[in-house]
């Protein structure tokens, strides 16, 4: 029986993704999704009530402040669908922005000690948050079948949305949580940016409350096209595509320089974190 010695060295410069090293460690991504899981629900009163509690809680506030008193009106659907649309993709994105952005800080140990995809550590945080999204979608379709909405011809477009979503919180968390390991006060931005980043996206107000000269602008906020489809194949709430394009190429944009960031600045992660 031979053995064989792996010498595993940090390579300089911008390196892409190792696709057939990650392929290689996908057991190690599912069980890393799954700890993260068991994470967040364990000694919880209300264990996955949380994943609708917030968008849930959010647009309550949202319909009493924008939609009774300050009039804020959409055009179709009753604004507390509209709202929840909006907000169950918001959440979802910020709270992974949120998690990733802290993941490798609080996983010290396993970074200094073990060698394996470090890409895994923010990208595991984030597919656990998928279980969140699920139970919150699952909610706004009892939403609608409260309201008598019917969903839009366009649903089969929502995995896209999803998809969209998913690349831009999974890119920006990528830097962030690079970002972190060398200045720690990353996870006191991240939640005051995040807050800002509700109101210039077009989650709590319909699109044409926007003067027309400032919607393109919009596209290269991610979350701006990708809650607008969404709510578009949800409801049928008119949509603007090219703000779509723009924003779901904005997302994969994001994702790409995300990565080669990340790779960028991982030989470090042992020394400094």
């Amino acid at each position: 029986m031979t053995s064989t010695e792996l010498v595993l060295r940090p390579r300089k410069g911008w390196q892409p993704i190792d696709l057939h090293e990650m392929y290689e460690g996908r057991e190690l991504f599912g069980f890393l999704v799954w700890r993260d899981i068991k994470i967040r629900y364990k000694q919880t009163a209300l264990g996955g009530l949380w994943a609708v509690g917030q968008p849930l809680i959010a647009m309550l506030i949202f319909t009493v402040f924008f939609n009774r008193l300050a009039g804020i009106r959409t055009d179709g659907p009753p604004y507390p669908v509209f709202a929840y649309s909006g907000l169950v993709l918001w959440t979802f994105f910020a709270n992974s922005v949120s998690m990733s952005s802290n993941s490798l800080v609080g996983n010290q140990v396993l970074v200094s000690k073990v060698y394996f995809p470090r890409i895994f550590i923010p990208l595991a945080s984030i597919g656990a948050l998928m279980l969140d999204f699920a139970v919150g979608l699952v909610l706004m379709f009892f939403l609608m079948i409260y309201y008598r909405c019917l969903p839009s011809s366009g649903a089969l477009l929502i995995p896209l949305y999803v998809l969209g979503t998913l690349l831009a919180s999974s890119g920006l968390g990528l830097i962030l949580s690079a970002i972190n390991v060398r200045f720690r006060d990353v996870k006191y931005a991240v939640p005051f940016f995040l807050q800002m980043g509700l109101f210039v996206s077009p989650v709590i107000y319909p699109l044409k409350y926007i003067p027309r000269r400032y919607q393109p602008l919009l596209g290269f906020n991610p979350m701006s096209g990708m809650v607008v489809g969404f709510r578009h194949a949800v409801l049928g709430e008119p949509t603007s595509w090219a703000l779509v394009a723009t924003s779901l190429a904005a997302s994969v944009g994001l994702f790409v320089a995300g990565v080669f960031v990340f790779r960028r600045m991982e030989r470090r992660f042992a020394d400094i974190i």
